[in-house]
Protein backbone atom coordinates (compact mmCIF):
# COMPACT_ATOMS: atom_id res chain seq x y z
CA UNK A 1 0.00 0.00 0.00
CA UNK A 2 3.17 2.51 0.96
CA UNK A 3 4.37 1.86 -2.40
CA UNK A 4 1.09 2.23 -4.14
CA UNK A 5 0.70 5.62 -2.45
CA UNK A 6 4.59 6.56 -3.31
CA UNK A 7 3.79 5.79 -6.85
CA UNK A 8 0.71 7.73 -6.98
CA UNK A 9 2.51 10.97 -5.17
CA UNK A 10 4.95 10.71 -7.19
CA UNK A 11 2.53 10.87 -10.79
CA UNK A 12 0.76 13.79 -9.41
CA UNK A 13 4.39 15.24 -8.71
CA UNK A 14 5.20 14.77 -12.43
CA UNK A 15 1.94 16.03 -13.20
CA UNK A 16 2.47 19.71 -11.38
CA UNK A 17 6.06 19.91 -12.77
CA UNK A 18 4.63 19.37 -16.38
CA UNK A 19 1.77 21.65 -15.48
CA UNK A 20 3.86 24.57 -14.46
CA UNK A 21 6.22 24.13 -17.08
CA UNK A 22 3.30 24.37 -19.59
CA UNK A 23 1.98 27.69 -18.67
CA UNK A 24 5.04 29.55 -17.34
CA UNK A 25 5.91 31.32 -20.45
CA UNK A 26 3.60 34.41 -20.39
CA UNK A 27 6.12 37.09 -20.77
CA UNK A 28 7.16 35.21 -24.32
CA UNK A 29 3.18 35.88 -25.91
CA UNK A 30 3.69 39.65 -25.83
CA UNK A 31 3.90 39.26 -29.75
CA UNK A 32 0.50 38.37 -29.44
CA UNK A 33 -0.40 41.01 -27.02
CA UNK A 34 1.58 43.71 -28.05
CA UNK A 35 -0.83 45.07 -30.89
CA UNK A 36 -3.56 45.05 -28.50
CA UNK A 37 -1.49 47.22 -26.16
CA UNK A 38 -0.56 49.24 -28.84
CA UNK A 39 -4.15 49.67 -30.05
CA UNK A 40 -5.69 50.39 -26.67
CA UNK A 41 -2.82 51.96 -24.60
CA UNK A 42 -1.51 53.57 -28.01
CA UNK A 43 1.77 52.69 -26.73
CA UNK A 44 4.83 53.83 -28.86
CA UNK A 45 7.11 51.28 -30.19
CA UNK A 46 9.87 52.04 -27.67
CA UNK A 47 7.04 51.84 -24.73
CA UNK A 48 6.32 48.11 -25.95
CA UNK A 49 9.74 47.25 -26.28
CA UNK A 50 10.33 48.68 -22.95
CA UNK A 51 7.24 46.54 -21.39
CA UNK A 52 8.62 43.10 -23.38
CA UNK A 53 12.56 43.59 -21.66
CA UNK A 54 10.84 44.14 -18.89
CA UNK A 55 8.81 40.63 -18.63
CA UNK A 56 11.89 38.96 -19.83
CA UNK A 57 14.89 40.40 -17.68
CA UNK A 58 12.66 40.37 -15.12
CA UNK A 59 13.67 36.49 -14.66
CA UNK A 60 17.62 36.99 -14.95
CA UNK A 61 18.84 39.32 -11.83
CA UNK A 62 16.69 37.78 -8.85
CA UNK A 63 18.23 34.29 -9.71
CA UNK A 64 20.72 33.64 -6.94
CA UNK A 65 17.66 34.85 -4.70
CA UNK A 66 15.24 33.01 -6.48
CA UNK A 67 17.80 29.81 -5.84
CA UNK A 68 18.13 30.54 -2.35
CA UNK A 69 14.89 30.47 -1.47
CA UNK A 70 14.45 26.72 -3.28
CA UNK A 71 17.13 25.46 -1.65
CA UNK A 72 15.71 26.63 2.10
CA UNK A 73 12.27 25.98 1.81
CA UNK A 74 11.88 24.23 -1.63
CA UNK A 75 9.99 23.54 -5.08
CA UNK A 76 6.82 23.92 -3.36
CA UNK A 77 7.09 27.68 -1.65
CA UNK A 78 8.43 28.87 -5.05
CA UNK A 79 5.42 27.67 -6.95
CA UNK A 80 3.12 29.47 -4.38
CA UNK A 81 5.44 32.65 -5.07
CA UNK A 82 5.19 32.22 -8.94
CA UNK A 83 1.06 32.00 -8.51
CA UNK A 84 0.97 35.39 -6.35
CA UNK A 85 3.19 37.50 -8.78
CA UNK A 86 1.72 35.75 -11.83
CA UNK A 87 -1.84 36.75 -10.40
CA UNK A 88 -1.03 39.77 -9.47
CA UNK A 89 0.96 41.04 -12.61
CA UNK A 90 -2.03 39.73 -15.23
CA UNK A 91 -4.82 40.87 -13.39
CA UNK A 92 -2.90 44.15 -13.16
CA UNK A 93 -2.58 44.52 -16.54
CA UNK A 94 -6.36 43.39 -17.60
CA UNK A 95 -7.59 46.32 -15.68
CA UNK A 96 -5.07 48.92 -16.82
CA UNK A 97 -6.75 47.93 -20.12
CA UNK A 98 -10.37 47.64 -18.87
CA UNK A 99 -9.86 50.71 -17.43
CA UNK A 100 -8.51 52.69 -20.20
CA UNK A 101 -11.54 55.15 -21.90
CA UNK A 102 -12.06 53.73 -25.85
CA UNK A 103 -11.29 57.05 -26.92
CA UNK A 104 -8.09 57.34 -25.88
CA UNK A 105 -6.24 59.37 -28.25
CA UNK A 106 -2.31 59.48 -26.32
CA UNK A 107 -0.03 57.42 -24.16
CA UNK A 108 -0.85 57.71 -20.41
CA UNK A 109 2.66 57.88 -19.00
CA UNK A 110 1.16 56.15 -15.90
CA UNK A 111 -0.41 52.89 -17.63
CA UNK A 112 2.84 52.76 -19.63
CA UNK A 113 4.86 52.44 -16.02
CA UNK A 114 2.33 50.34 -14.49
CA UNK A 115 2.39 47.73 -17.24
CA UNK A 116 6.22 47.59 -17.17
CA UNK A 117 6.01 47.03 -13.63
CA UNK A 118 3.36 44.12 -14.11
CA UNK A 119 5.28 42.37 -16.91
CA UNK A 120 8.48 42.56 -14.73
CA UNK A 121 6.71 40.69 -11.37
CA UNK A 122 5.44 38.34 -14.62
CA UNK A 123 9.29 38.08 -15.82
CA UNK A 124 9.93 37.04 -11.70
CA UNK A 125 7.09 34.89 -11.38
CA UNK A 126 8.36 33.02 -14.67
CA UNK A 127 11.71 32.60 -12.97
CA UNK A 128 9.84 31.37 -9.40
CA UNK A 129 8.29 28.81 -12.18
CA UNK A 130 11.10 27.76 -13.90
CA UNK A 131 13.03 26.84 -11.02
CA UNK A 132 10.30 25.16 -9.15
CA UNK A 133 9.45 22.63 -12.05
CA UNK A 134 13.25 22.09 -12.79
CA UNK A 135 14.73 21.22 -9.21
CA UNK A 136 11.59 19.27 -8.55
CA UNK A 137 12.05 17.25 -11.60
CA UNK A 138 15.74 17.14 -10.91
CA UNK A 139 15.39 15.80 -7.09
CA UNK A 140 12.73 13.48 -7.59
CA UNK A 141 15.02 11.64 -10.24
CA UNK A 142 18.40 12.09 -9.03
CA UNK A 143 19.86 8.54 -11.46
CA UNK A 144 18.32 10.62 -14.06
CA UNK A 145 18.67 14.70 -13.61
CA UNK A 146 19.41 15.46 -17.66
CA UNK A 147 16.48 13.45 -18.75
CA UNK A 148 14.45 15.00 -15.50
CA UNK A 149 15.55 18.54 -16.16
CA UNK A 150 15.56 18.21 -20.01
CA UNK A 151 11.88 17.26 -19.97
CA UNK A 152 10.93 19.88 -17.69
CA UNK A 153 12.67 22.60 -19.65
CA UNK A 154 11.18 21.33 -23.16
CA UNK A 155 8.11 21.66 -21.63
CA UNK A 156 8.85 25.36 -20.60
CA UNK A 157 10.00 25.63 -24.18
CA UNK A 158 6.28 24.46 -25.72
CA UNK A 159 4.82 27.33 -23.24
CA UNK A 160 4.87 30.19 -25.48
CA UNK A 161 3.18 27.75 -28.55
CA UNK A 162 0.62 26.48 -26.37
CA UNK A 163 -0.92 30.21 -24.90
CA UNK A 164 -0.21 31.32 -28.99
CA UNK A 165 -2.87 28.44 -29.79
CA UNK A 166 -5.15 29.36 -26.98
CA UNK A 167 -5.31 33.05 -27.55
CA UNK A 168 -5.70 32.53 -31.53
CA UNK A 169 -8.39 29.64 -31.06
CA UNK A 170 -10.63 30.85 -28.40
CA UNK A 171 -10.09 34.60 -27.58
CA UNK A 172 -9.64 35.97 -30.89
CA UNK A 173 -12.55 37.43 -32.82
CA UNK A 174 -13.50 35.40 -35.88
CA UNK A 175 -14.55 38.52 -38.46
CA UNK A 176 -11.80 41.21 -37.42
CA UNK A 177 -8.84 38.94 -36.19
CA UNK A 178 -8.42 41.36 -32.72
CA UNK A 179 -7.58 39.11 -29.80
CA UNK A 180 -9.85 39.96 -26.84
CA UNK A 181 -7.24 40.90 -24.31
CA UNK A 182 -8.62 41.34 -21.51
CA UNK A 183 -10.51 38.35 -20.91
CA UNK A 184 -7.16 36.63 -22.18
CA UNK A 185 -5.44 38.16 -19.28
CA UNK A 186 -7.76 37.38 -17.10
CA UNK A 187 -7.89 33.80 -18.28
CA UNK A 188 -3.94 33.85 -17.91
CA UNK A 189 -4.37 34.77 -14.13
CA UNK A 190 -6.63 32.24 -13.50
CA UNK A 191 -4.83 29.48 -15.03
CA UNK A 192 -1.31 30.54 -13.40
CA UNK A 193 -2.49 31.10 -10.34
CA UNK A 194 -4.56 27.52 -9.77
CA UNK A 195 -2.13 25.41 -11.57
CA UNK A 196 1.41 27.22 -9.13
CA UNK A 197 -1.33 26.50 -6.63
CA UNK A 198 -1.42 22.79 -6.85
CA UNK A 199 2.17 22.84 -7.42
CA UNK A 200 2.15 24.51 -3.70
CA UNK A 201 0.83 21.31 -2.25
CA UNK A 202 2.14 18.35 -4.47
CA UNK A 203 5.75 19.19 -5.40
CA UNK A 204 7.30 18.91 -1.93
CA UNK A 205 5.13 15.45 -0.87
CA UNK A 206 7.25 13.07 -2.80
CA UNK A 207 10.24 11.97 -1.04
CA UNK A 208 13.08 10.55 -3.52
CA UNK A 209 15.49 7.69 -2.93
CA UNK A 210 18.71 10.32 -2.80
CA UNK A 211 22.28 9.09 -3.17
CA UNK A 212 22.13 8.10 0.64
CA UNK A 213 19.99 5.20 -0.86
CA UNK A 214 21.89 4.28 -3.18
CA UNK A 215 24.64 4.01 -0.79
CA UNK A 216 22.83 1.92 1.40
CA UNK A 217 22.59 -0.30 -1.41
CA UNK A 218 25.58 -0.44 -2.36
CA UNK A 219 27.38 -0.36 0.94
CA UNK A 220 25.91 -2.89 3.60
CA UNK A 221 27.51 -5.18 6.34
CA UNK A 222 28.91 -7.54 3.87
CA UNK A 223 31.09 -5.09 1.93
CA UNK A 224 34.40 -3.90 2.12
CA UNK A 225 35.18 -0.69 3.40
CA UNK A 226 37.81 -0.23 0.69
CA UNK A 227 35.36 -0.37 -2.45
CA UNK A 228 36.43 -2.35 -5.27
CA UNK A 229 33.68 -1.47 -7.59
CA UNK A 230 35.01 -1.06 -10.96
CA UNK A 231 33.19 2.50 -11.62
CA UNK A 232 34.51 3.76 -7.95
CA UNK A 233 36.91 6.42 -8.12
CA UNK A 234 38.21 9.04 -5.95
CA UNK A 235 37.33 12.29 -6.55
CA UNK A 236 37.24 15.00 -4.60
CA UNK A 237 35.19 18.06 -4.91
CA UNK A 238 37.44 20.89 -3.01
CA UNK A 239 35.74 24.04 -4.82
CA UNK A 240 31.77 23.75 -3.23
CA UNK A 241 31.86 27.38 -3.41
CA UNK A 242 31.63 28.61 -6.85
CA UNK A 243 32.99 31.82 -6.41
CA UNK A 244 36.28 30.66 -5.51
CA UNK A 245 36.41 28.46 -8.07
CA UNK A 246 38.26 29.27 -11.30
CA UNK A 247 36.32 26.63 -13.30
CA UNK A 248 33.01 28.16 -12.57
CA UNK A 249 33.57 31.36 -14.15
CA UNK A 250 35.46 29.20 -17.71
CA UNK A 251 31.27 27.94 -17.37
CA UNK A 252 30.01 30.85 -16.70
CA UNK A 253 31.81 32.52 -19.98
CA UNK A 254 30.94 29.77 -21.88
CA UNK A 255 27.30 30.42 -21.34
CA UNK A 256 27.59 34.11 -21.88
CA UNK A 257 28.78 33.64 -25.43
CA UNK A 258 26.74 30.12 -25.86
CA UNK A 259 23.26 31.15 -25.25
CA UNK A 260 24.00 35.15 -25.24
CA UNK A 261 24.41 34.75 -29.03
CA UNK A 262 21.73 32.38 -29.72
CA UNK A 263 19.38 34.42 -27.79
CA UNK A 264 20.60 37.59 -29.89
CA UNK A 265 19.59 35.02 -33.20
CA UNK A 266 16.23 34.27 -31.27
CA UNK A 267 15.32 38.12 -30.56
CA UNK A 268 16.16 39.17 -34.24
CA UNK A 269 15.10 36.63 -35.78
CA UNK A 270 12.68 39.01 -37.98
CA UNK A 271 14.76 40.87 -38.73
CA UNK A 272 17.61 38.37 -40.12
CA UNK A 273 15.37 36.88 -42.02
CA UNK A 274 13.80 40.20 -43.91
CA UNK A 275 17.26 40.84 -44.77
CA UNK A 276 18.11 37.77 -46.39
CA UNK A 277 14.70 37.50 -48.24
CA UNK A 278 13.64 41.18 -49.09
CA UNK A 279 14.73 41.02 -52.23
CA UNK A 280 12.70 42.96 -55.19
CA UNK A 281 14.36 40.64 -57.74
CA UNK A 282 13.06 37.43 -56.81
CA UNK A 283 10.83 35.25 -59.08
CA UNK A 284 9.57 33.65 -55.75
CA UNK A 285 6.87 35.61 -54.30
CA UNK A 286 7.08 34.61 -50.33
CA UNK A 287 6.14 37.15 -48.03
CA UNK A 288 8.92 37.59 -45.65
CA UNK A 289 6.44 37.32 -42.28
CA UNK A 290 5.67 33.74 -43.73
CA UNK A 291 9.38 33.02 -43.90
CA UNK A 292 10.22 34.40 -40.54
CA UNK A 293 7.23 31.95 -38.98
CA UNK A 294 8.54 28.96 -40.34
CA UNK A 295 12.24 30.03 -39.34
CA UNK A 296 10.73 30.21 -35.58
CA UNK A 297 8.92 26.70 -35.95
CA UNK A 298 12.18 25.26 -36.99
CA UNK A 299 14.08 26.94 -34.10
CA UNK A 300 11.36 25.80 -31.47
CA UNK A 301 11.11 22.09 -32.91
CA UNK A 302 14.84 21.86 -32.77
CA UNK A 303 15.14 23.47 -29.44
CA UNK A 304 12.61 21.10 -28.08
CA UNK A 305 13.92 17.93 -29.64
CA UNK A 306 17.31 18.79 -28.19
CA UNK A 307 16.23 19.30 -24.66
CA UNK A 308 14.17 15.77 -25.23
CA UNK A 309 17.13 13.60 -26.53
CA UNK A 310 19.97 15.18 -24.92
CA UNK A 311 18.78 15.20 -21.31
CA UNK A 312 17.97 11.27 -21.56
CA UNK A 313 21.45 10.99 -23.45
CA UNK A 314 23.93 12.00 -21.12
CA UNK A 315 22.28 10.51 -18.59
CA UNK A 316 22.72 7.01 -20.03
CA UNK A 317 26.35 8.08 -21.56
CA UNK A 318 27.19 10.22 -18.33
CA UNK A 319 25.66 8.96 -15.21
CA UNK A 320 25.56 11.50 -12.42
CA UNK A 321 28.16 10.13 -9.68
CA UNK A 322 26.90 9.24 -6.12
CA UNK A 323 29.60 9.46 -3.35
CA UNK A 324 30.33 8.05 -0.33
CA UNK A 325 31.50 8.32 3.35
CA UNK A 326 34.80 6.62 2.18
CA UNK A 327 35.51 8.96 -0.83
CA UNK A 328 34.36 6.96 -3.37
CA UNK A 329 32.27 8.16 -6.35
CA UNK A 330 29.70 5.39 -7.44
CA UNK A 331 27.72 5.02 -10.52
CA UNK A 332 24.70 3.63 -11.37
CA UNK A 333 26.08 2.70 -14.67
CA UNK A 334 29.67 2.48 -16.68
CA UNK A 335 30.79 6.45 -17.03
CA UNK A 336 31.54 6.35 -20.69
CA UNK A 337 32.45 9.83 -21.79
CA UNK A 338 31.95 13.47 -19.67
CA UNK A 339 28.53 15.31 -19.85
CA UNK A 340 30.89 18.56 -20.69
CA UNK A 341 30.81 16.80 -24.33
CA UNK A 342 27.27 18.10 -24.49
CA UNK A 343 28.25 21.73 -23.84
CA UNK A 344 31.48 20.98 -26.54
CA UNK A 345 29.64 19.89 -29.83
CA UNK A 346 26.27 21.71 -29.28
CA UNK A 347 28.74 25.01 -29.74
CA UNK A 348 30.55 23.85 -32.19
CA UNK A 349 27.75 23.34 -34.11
CA UNK A 350 26.60 26.90 -33.80
CA UNK A 351 30.26 28.44 -34.41
CA UNK A 352 29.98 26.46 -37.70
CA UNK A 353 26.73 27.94 -38.80
CA UNK A 354 27.71 31.62 -38.12
CA UNK A 355 30.81 30.79 -40.12
CA UNK A 356 28.62 29.07 -42.62
CA UNK A 357 26.29 32.53 -42.65
CA UNK A 358 29.05 34.36 -43.26
CA UNK A 359 30.59 32.22 -46.46
CA UNK A 360 27.15 31.02 -48.00
CA UNK A 361 24.84 33.91 -47.50
CA UNK A 362 27.48 36.49 -49.66
CA UNK A 363 25.23 38.59 -51.29
CA UNK A 364 21.54 39.24 -51.64
CA UNK A 365 21.76 38.53 -55.05
CA UNK A 366 22.53 34.61 -54.71
CA UNK A 367 19.77 32.59 -55.50
CA UNK A 368 16.68 33.30 -52.64
CA UNK A 369 16.13 29.64 -52.42
CA UNK A 370 19.62 28.73 -51.49
CA UNK A 371 19.52 31.76 -49.10
CA UNK A 372 16.20 30.12 -47.27
CA UNK A 373 18.07 27.08 -47.09
CA UNK A 374 21.13 29.15 -45.18
CA UNK A 375 18.18 29.65 -42.71
CA UNK A 376 16.87 26.52 -42.22
CA UNK A 377 20.36 25.29 -41.32
CA UNK A 378 21.03 28.86 -39.06
CA UNK A 379 18.11 27.95 -37.21
CA UNK A 380 18.19 24.40 -36.83
CA UNK A 381 22.08 24.85 -35.35
CA UNK A 382 20.92 27.74 -32.94
CA UNK A 383 17.98 25.22 -31.34
CA UNK A 384 19.76 22.94 -30.69
CA UNK A 385 22.98 24.60 -29.16
CA UNK A 386 20.41 26.52 -27.07
CA UNK A 387 18.66 23.32 -25.88
CA UNK A 388 21.15 21.05 -25.18
CA UNK A 389 23.24 23.56 -23.71
CA UNK A 390 20.21 24.10 -21.14
CA UNK A 391 19.29 20.51 -20.70
CA UNK A 392 22.41 19.34 -19.22
CA UNK A 393 24.05 22.62 -17.40
CA UNK A 394 21.82 22.33 -14.35
CA UNK A 395 22.94 18.98 -13.61
CA UNK A 396 26.89 19.88 -14.51
CA UNK A 397 26.23 22.44 -12.25
CA UNK A 398 25.04 19.61 -9.71
CA UNK A 399 27.94 17.25 -10.18
CA UNK A 400 30.73 20.08 -10.03
CA UNK A 401 29.24 21.94 -6.97
CA UNK A 402 26.96 19.76 -4.94
CA UNK A 403 23.47 19.98 -4.84
CA UNK A 404 23.14 21.58 -1.30
CA UNK A 405 23.22 25.01 -2.89
CA UNK A 406 22.03 24.04 -6.08
CA UNK A 407 19.55 26.66 -6.78
CA UNK A 408 21.63 29.34 -5.64
CA UNK A 409 24.14 28.30 -7.79
CA UNK A 410 22.18 27.92 -10.37
CA UNK A 411 21.29 31.06 -10.35
CA UNK A 412 24.66 32.79 -9.81
CA UNK A 413 25.45 31.00 -13.60
CA UNK A 414 22.24 32.72 -14.76
CA UNK A 415 23.61 35.86 -14.89
CA UNK A 416 25.51 34.91 -17.60
CA UNK A 417 22.54 34.92 -20.07
CA UNK A 418 21.71 38.28 -18.46
CA UNK A 419 24.91 40.21 -19.19
CA UNK A 420 25.46 38.22 -22.72
CA UNK A 421 22.69 38.09 -24.17
CA UNK A 422 22.21 41.89 -24.41
CA UNK A 423 25.93 42.31 -25.32
CA UNK A 424 25.44 40.51 -28.57
CA UNK A 425 21.66 41.83 -29.25
CA UNK A 426 22.57 45.76 -29.09
CA UNK A 427 26.03 45.05 -30.88
CA UNK A 428 23.87 43.76 -33.78
CA UNK A 429 20.85 46.56 -33.23
CA UNK A 430 23.47 49.66 -33.57
CA UNK A 431 25.46 47.80 -36.34
CA UNK A 432 22.13 47.09 -38.03
CA UNK A 433 21.16 50.40 -37.51
CA UNK A 434 23.80 52.05 -38.85
CA UNK A 435 23.71 50.12 -41.93
CA UNK A 436 19.99 50.97 -42.61
CA UNK A 437 17.66 54.54 -43.78
CA UNK A 438 16.52 55.92 -41.17
CA UNK A 439 12.89 55.11 -42.22
CA UNK A 440 13.22 51.54 -43.24
CA UNK A 441 15.14 48.01 -41.65
CA UNK A 442 18.57 47.36 -42.92
CA UNK A 443 18.80 45.01 -46.11
CA UNK A 444 21.74 43.17 -46.82
CA UNK A 445 24.55 40.57 -45.57
CA UNK A 446 25.61 44.12 -43.76
CA UNK A 447 23.06 44.29 -41.83
CA UNK A 448 24.83 41.50 -39.57
CA UNK A 449 27.76 39.98 -40.63
CA UNK A 450 30.32 41.82 -38.36
CA UNK A 451 28.35 41.02 -35.45
CA UNK A 452 28.18 36.89 -36.87
CA UNK A 453 31.99 37.32 -37.33
CA UNK A 454 31.71 38.10 -33.50
CA UNK A 455 29.64 35.55 -32.83
CA UNK A 456 32.06 33.20 -34.39
CA UNK A 457 35.05 33.89 -32.63
CA UNK A 458 33.13 33.99 -29.18
CA UNK A 459 31.75 30.53 -29.73
CA UNK A 460 35.21 29.16 -30.97
CA UNK A 461 36.36 30.59 -27.60
CA UNK A 462 33.46 28.83 -25.56
CA UNK A 463 34.20 26.24 -26.96
CA UNK A 464 38.06 26.30 -26.09
CA UNK A 465 36.64 27.21 -22.77
CA UNK A 466 35.14 23.21 -22.87
CA UNK A 467 37.88 21.71 -23.14
CA UNK A 468 39.41 23.15 -19.98
CA UNK A 469 36.58 21.66 -18.08
CA UNK A 470 36.80 18.38 -20.00
CA UNK A 471 40.05 18.02 -19.31
CA UNK A 472 39.47 18.96 -15.40
CA UNK A 473 36.67 17.40 -14.79
CA UNK A 474 38.16 13.75 -17.10
CA UNK A 475 36.43 10.28 -15.61
CA UNK A 476 34.50 12.10 -12.98
CA UNK A 477 31.59 14.31 -14.57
Amino acid sequence: MSLLFSRFRLTLVCISIAANSLVAGGVFVFPVLSPAFAHILKLSQPQLTTVSLAGITGQYPFSPIVGKILDLYGPSRCSIIAAGLFFVAFVWSSSLLAMTPPDTSYPSPWSFRCLTVAFFMAGLGTVFSYFSSIFAASKNFPLHPGAAAGTSMALFGLSPLCLSVIATNWFTEAVSGQLRIVSYLRFLALLTTLTHLFGAFVLDSSKPSTASSLESAQADETTSLLPALPDAVSFSRSHLNPIQDYYFWILAFFTLCSIGASEMVISNMGTIVLSLTSDPLSAINIPSDVVTANQVKILSISNTLSRLVVGPLADFVSPVASYLPTGATIYPRKHRISRVVFLTLPTSLLCMVFLWMEIGAKSRRAVWVLRVYFLIIYSVGTGINYGAVFAVLPSIVSSGWGTANLGRNFGILSYAPFIGTPIFSYLYAFISAANSDESEICQGTICWRVTFWVATVTSAAAVLGTLILWKHWHGHL
